[in-house]
């Protein structure tokens, strides 16, 4: 859940960033498209590594 709100939030702060949404502070600034790539990305990263963890419920159910 976490990962999925990070992907979200990167995507729309790296689209402000690069000037594609508007109608915020943030829009156009180049900074925001950094910050929001790092998010967007870590959001990817963490979302991986969750999906490769093995269930603990499964687990305890055998």
């Amino acid at each position: 859940m976490f990962a999925t709100t990070m992907v979200l939030v990167g995507s729309v702060w790296s689209l402000q960033g690069l000037g594609v949404l508007g109608g915020s502070a943030m829009s156009g600034d180049p900074l925001w498209g950094w910050i929001g790539s790092v998010v967007l990305l870590g959001g990817l990263g963490l979302g991986y590594w969750g999906m490769r963890q093995p269930h603990r419920q499964a687990e305890r159910d055998r």
